[in-house]
């Protein structure tokens, strides 16, 4: 896949089923595999480009929640608020 699994770097397995995902990740002191199951309703996947696909950190989240992970945007930066004098 082209990425060092020791970067941090989150796989995201899809199964046959649109209700099932797993993750495999390296934690530090060994590989950690996680499996969720959603009772109601199915994972929502992005389209995969060039044979990965690329979520944020946020998005991911969302995803793994089983919400809509296109309905999530970074957080926008704004102006620093001025203290009245």
């Amino acid at each position: 896949m082209g990425t060092d699994p020791f970067s941090g770097t989150v796989y995201v397995f899809r199964a046959k089923r649109p209700d099932r995902v797993k993750l495999v990740f390296w934690g530090g002191t060994g590989v950690v595999l996680v499996s969720k199951r959603l009772e109601d309703g199915e994972f929502r996947w992005p389209k995969i480009e060039d044979g990965a696909l690329r979520l944020t950190a946020a998005q991911l989240q969302a995803l793994f929640e089983g919400l809509d992970w296109r309905r999530v945007h970074e957080p926008r930066r704004g102006a620093a608020p001025v203290a009245a004098s």
